[in-house]
């Protein structure tokens, strides 16, 4: 065999054995890698939360306080995340498209990794020399906030890819993309895209437009660094920009569109709104965590549906403030409103001062509870145990005469009025006298209420007490005759607890017959309710704040069950009613067209102010509502003019109330029967 023909056949079976070898050693090492992925994978997953978790493990949801229709939210409570959850279908298709091109352009393409994606990211990141870029899909990022830390570690990222290639294999695309987008981080505390949308806009996630969905898209990659409050908003737009172009490149926008896009102005709620109508809002979420754990509240996703009309309380607010700003000018700094639905105890508004309980307390730098003529921190209109409530003047006058109605009595009636010796009380003699310093001799009770005659309207207190009763009354000096006035004052104090007044605990003697011009403290929302009494035909319901209350899956918890319950006969209703809306009888007292007055509704209205001018009431009702207004001061300090409550009170009574009564239909109250 020639030399050269043996040296190439060995040559040949030399390569043969080197390509064999070779491709030994590579089957090994491929072997040897696929099992140390394998157990790599093992090592990993043993001790990881199975994707299928996302199934059962319960997002923590914020309750929602919500106004009487549900559609303006007036507060969430809420633990570290503020949070509601959507279903994909609500959330609409530009959100989806903005959050896929701007966060992971293949979402329906790869296996839950895109490895392109993490190489070029990790190229990137070499060529700077700094880890900027992140690769990171949108089940990476799900998995990562949901199971896992965000410390940059090896051991953390082979573990995110080893479940997130589990959450793409055991679910759909969809599913994935539902949870990432109620997962999500966008900042203000505000986790997945419902929550977001009421922070940023103020109304819900499918609602949003096409350059807002783009906002909430840029917020994911920096929610706290772009937030549109702080210093980088300009960066915020700059990304809102690069997401509409990403979307474009993507062919989930036309091109030629992006300029007018890129220009529509964006409007951010002002600030976070926190909470509306607080004063109300406040009193209600006191009542929920009575019933329910704050923790409970904070992570359970309750919906709240309130008594509360946004309609009136906006009205209530507006006509309250006006009336602190033209108040001020008679040393009046507070003021207070309520309105109830007298058939149903609802309560449609309720306010405080200028309505925002985040306002400067005034004067600048008094302490809170001890020296402010303005404190917005405390609600006077529903008072606390230490701090029950603010004397009524003669807007108690009604139980008065509603009891004297009650025991047989009516407006007929005859009391004199004249200089008057009540006789001993606190071991001095009690001799009051009317508002206006005159007398007015022989006066029927309907007179003497109407025009609030302080004289007559304590004579009352005495026809009550008497055994017999008599159809007039001239005596002019009650000494000895004090345990009459002190009967007819405990039947008058149940009259009033019957109707819904909480306050008068103290002992009869301490209020004696000054109980009539409003020596004891009542609540506001009390006397709003009570009054509605009379509205009701001398029905009473307890005053009403909450719906219902459902679950976050919508099944009823509670709901409102109180009904009316006869508290007072009608005929003495009636007769209130009668007197109260007379405003002919009231004219020569309070004017023919005064605050009390309205041309196209039959209204039932009374005053009160106390001796000191410390507080200012105007108490008015129609068949439908009843509305409390009260003005003075937190700290108890007088007004310096002198203004009865007319003036201080009544007009932010009449601006709500003709507010309130636009485009309702005329009702009248049932007439008393004649004699």
């Amino acid at each position: 065999m020639p030399e050269r023909r043996y040296h190439r056949k060995t040559f040949r079976k030399g390569r043969r054995t080197i390509i064999t070898s070779f491709l030994k050693i590579a089957a090994f090492l491929l072997l040897l890698c696929s099992l140390g992925a394998g157990f790599l994978f093992a090592y990993y997953a043993k001790d990881l939360p199975r994707p299928e978790k996302f199934t059962e493990r319960p997002f923590p949801q914020s309750t929602k306080i919500y106004d009487r229709s549900g559609e303006h939210l007036l507060y969430e409570i809420y633990g570290e995340e503020k949070r509601t959850l959507v279903s994909l279908e609500v959330i609409p298709e530009s959100l989806k498209q903005a959050v896929i091109a701007a966060e992971d352009a293949d979402f329906y393409h790869h296996l839950g990794v895109d490895f392109k994606g993490i190489a070029r990211a990790v190229l990137s990141d070499l060529q700077l020399l700094s880890p900027v870029y992140g690769g990171s899909t949108i089940p990476q990022q799900l998995i990562r906030s949901a199971f896992l830390t965000t410390e940059k570690t090896a051991e953390r990222k082979v573990r995110e890819v080893i479940l997130s290639l589990e959450l793409d294999r055991r679910y759909s695309k969809d599913q994935i993309l539902e949870w990432y987008l109620n997962q999500v981080p966008f900042g203000q505390n505000s986790y997945g895209a419902e929550a977001a949308s009421q922070t940023y806009f103020g109304k819900p996630v499918s609602a949003i437009s096409l350059p807002e969905a783009t906002v909430l898209a840029s917020l994911i990659r920096a929610p706290s660094y772009l937030s549109p409050y702080g210093p980088n908003k300009d960066q915020l737009l700059e990304r809102k920009d690069y997401v509409l172009e990403r979307m474009a490149a993507e062919g989930f926008l036309d091109k030629e569109g992006l300029g007018e896009l890129e220009k529509e102005e964006i409007k951010f709620v002002e600030t976070p709104i926190q909470i509306k109508a607080p004063y109300f809002t406040l009193w209600v979420k006191q009542q929920i965590e009575e019933k329910y754990s704050e923790e409970f509240l904070r992570s359970k996703g309750l919906q709240v549906y309130t008594s509360l009309d946004w309609e009136k309380q906006q009205a209530a607010e507006k006509a309250v403030k006006e009336g602190i700003e033209r108040n001020k000018n008679y040393n009046a700094f507070n003021a207070a409103l309520v309105a109830i639905d007298p058939k149903t105890g609802e309560v449609l508004a309720m306010t405080v001062g200028t309505g925002d309980y985040y306002a400067p307390s005034y004067p600048e730098g008094c302490i809170s509870g001890v020296n402010c003529l303005f404190d917005p921190k405390f609600n006077v209109a529903i008072g606390t145990k230490a701090a029950p409530g603010r004397q009524p003047g003669s807007a108690f006058k009604p139980f008065i005469y509603a009891t004297a109605f009650e025991e047989g009595y009516d407006d007929k009636v005859t009391v004199s009025d004249e200089a008057t010796n009540f006789g001993l009380w606190g071991n001095k003699e009690y001799t009051p006298s009317n508002y206006d310093g005159r007398f007015r001799g022989q006066v029927p009770l309907r007179t003497a209420l109407s025009q609030s005659l302080n004289v007559p309207s304590i004579k009352v207190l005495y026809l009550i007490g008497l055994e017999d009763k008599v159809g007039f009354l001239t005596i002019n000096n009650f000494l000895g005759r004090e345990k009459t006035i002190l009967k007819g004052l405990a039947e008058s104090i149940e009259t009033a607890k019957d109707m819904g007044i909480t306050t008068l605990s103290k002992s009869l003697s301490s209020y004696g017959p000054a109980i009539v011009l409003g020596g004891g403290e009542v609540k506001l929302l009390e006397m709003t309710s009570a009054y509605g009494v009379f509205a009701a035909d001398g029905l009473k319901v307890p005053p009403v704040s909450i719906l219902k209350i459902e679950d976050e899956k919508g099944n009823l918890l509670e709901e409102n069950k109180k009904t009316l319950k006869r508290v007072l006969p009608s005929g003495a209703a009636r007769l209130i009613n009668s007197i109260l809306s007379d405003n002919e009888t009231r004219t020569p007292m309070f004017g023919p067209r005064s605050h009390l007055y309205f041309e196209d509704y039959e209204v039932a209205a009374k005053t009160g102010t106390t001796d000191d001018f410390r507080d200012c009431w105007t108490m008015g009702y129609t068949p439908s509502i009843a509305v409390g207004v009260w003005v003075g001061n937190s700290n108890n300090e007088p007004m310096t003019e002198k203004q009865p409550a007319a003036t201080v009170a009544g007009p932010i009574f009449h601006n709500f109330m003709e507010k309130a009564l636009e485009g309702s239909p005329k009702e009248t109250f049932t007439k008393p029967e004649k004699d």
